[in-house]
């Protein structure tokens, strides 16, 4: 398997879910519903991936997106933009720079002290796909495995 990284968005709400899918929810940083994380593609992070299926949506993401993500969603304590003020003050890199790093796998995200390790993002222009979130993304639903197609998600969600 080779090293990339995944971006994860969670679909479900918080009702009616068992304490096992909740607390998968906790560790990887997924509070609420629209919300994104990038994490790479380790078993852990996979075999986990499988309990949270029917909640998540998940595929490999690209540099364009990534660093788009970073310059539009990315946020400090305090709820503040991430700017590259910011940036080149604490680690001397642009935002650009620094995705092209994290993707890459040269720095981590928690190289910024203070950045808030996931992403809130708004619900899909032109909504789910045709078979909503109760359908998997191989059925024409939205949850699931979407390889390369969590792209063009993130951007509508952006």
């Amino acid at each position: 398997m080779t090293q990339r990284l995944v971006a994860i968005i969670r679909l479900a709400g918080k009702t009616g879910l068992k304490k096992g899918i909740k607390d998968g929810f906790k560790i990887i940083r997924l509070y609420k519903k629209n919300t994104c994380v990038i994490v790479p593609n380790t078993d852990s992070f996979m075999g986990m991936l499988k309990n949270l299926s029917s909640y998540t949506t998940w595929g490999e993401i690209d540099e364009p997106t990534l660093k788009l993500l970073f310059k539009s969603r990315g946020k400090i304590v305090g709820n503040k933009p991430l700017t590259d003020i910011y940036t080149k003050e604490k680690i001397s890199s642009t935002i650009e720079q620094f995705a092209s790093d994290v993707f890459n796998f040269k720095k981590k995200p928690t190289d910024i002290p203070g950045l808030k390790l996931f992403f809130r993002l708004k619900p899909p222009q032109g909504g789910f796909e045709r078979k909503g979130v109760r359908q998997p993304f191989s059925l024409g639903g939205a949850f699931g495995y979407r390889k390369e197609k969590i792209n063009d998600l993130i951007k509508r969600m952006i």
